[in-house]
């Protein structure tokens, strides 16, 4: 494990980006959203993303320089082609349109096409929330999850968002994927050299697997709530939903026809389906943001199972990472993600990583 500021995790992708020809504004957007997930605790979705991205770029699947533009919009909807543009880039621009809808409207609603990999969802439905409304952000992703009876994969991990802000500087932010977990957890765990938990993935056979290694070449998540007698066909009914959101509204590609994601970026443009939601509380009944901290904060009163395992509010758990990260002004790395960084470092003749410890 070693310690880097984050101002120089920061640098250090930005530049990886803008080393394989991302302008530098594309390149910024692209790392603050990895290095947020690393400062929420989500490093499935930081660095350990960067090298899918570089590849991407380098064999022509993604064209970092394009610009998004509206296809269709009324009032309060828009239609974007995100034009193959990096999931940041696509991400700012819808959301930054839903916002200004919904400050006309009460609402304003944009599927996307044509777009990549967009990091974690919660990044945009916070975008959102940082202007007093409630965001939502949906997108489809690579076949990864096993509908329910199923040993294939056909829809994604397909994330769903929501946050909200509430009173007294709280939020509600909740960030999911419709699978499990999310594939890059089983990345991380193939990094550690451990094993998977029981209910994550299924091996060939379509039997739940603790084999990392299986599980992520076999490349099919459990839906949330794993088997049929658990209630997964709800995790699949979820991502069947996000997906009607994202693929099926946009007309991007959906489902089974997406490409399979990996380092070599091959497979061609993802050209992802992407939906960006923001809604205006205040067209609502009054009070909103007191009764959602009531909420909240009942939550957190309420008696654990395990006194040492107080119960959380959502987006409790990434506040207090956020917390840490600030306080220390770092992030911490796996020792191979330091040395894949170094590695990729060289390759692109960009400054390394610098550890602090």
């Amino acid at each position: 494990m070693g310690k880097v500021a984050t101002s120089e995790a920061l640098r250090f992708m930005t530049d990886c980006l803008k080393a394989v020809g991302a302008a530098s504004k594309a390149a910024q957007q692209q790392a603050e959203l990895l290095l947020q997930a690393d400062r929420l605790g989500h490093p499935s979705h930081g660095l350990n993303r960067l090298e899918y991205y570089i590849n991407d770029i380098k064999t022509g699947a993604c064209c970092p320089n394009n610009e998004p533009r509206v296809l269709k919009e009324s009032a309060s909807t828009a239609w974007v082609d995100a034009n193959n543009v990096l999931g940041a880039t696509a991400g700012h621009f819808a959301m930054d349109l839903a916002v200004s809808k919904a400050r006309d409207t009460g609402v304003g609603w944009v599927s996307v096409k044509g777009s990549n990999h967009f990091g974690i969802a919660g990044w945009w439905a916070q975008k959102a929330a940082d202007k007093g409304l409630i965001g939502m952000a949906f997108t489809n992703t690579s076949p990864l999850l096993a509908p329910t009876r199923s040993k294939q994969s056909a829809l994604g991990t397909n994330p769903i968002a929501v946050v909200a802000p509430a009173e007294n500087g709280e939020s509600f932010y909740l960030d999911m994927a419709t699978t499990a977990v999310a594939v890059g957890k089983i990345e991380m765990q193939l990094r550690k050299g451990e094993p998977i938990p029981n209910g994550w993935a299924q091996g060939p056979d379509g039997k739940e697997t603790t084999d990392a290694a299986l599980a992520y070449e076999t490349q099919c998540l459990m839906p949330l709530g794993g088997v049929e007698n658990t209630s997964g066909y709800k995790g699949f009914g979820l991502s069947a939903m996000v997906e009607l959101f994202c693929g099926i509204l946009s007309g991007s590609l959906y489902g089974h026809h997406i490409r399979s994601w990996s380092h070599s970026g091959e497979g061609g443009a993802a050209d992802l389906g992407q939906c960006f939601v923001a809604l205006d509380p205040g067209c609502f009944a009054p009070g909103f943001h007191h009764r959602l901290t009531d909420c909240m904060q009942h939550w957190r009163q309420l008696q654990p199972t395990d006194s040492n395992l107080p119960v959380l509010a959502p987006g409790d758990k990434e506040r207090k990472n956020a917390a840490v990260t600030d306080t220390c002004g770092t992030v911490t790395y796996l020792q191979q993600q330091l040395e894949t960084s170094a590695a990729l470092a060289n390759t692109l003749n960009v400054d390394p990583m610098k550890v602090t410890s």
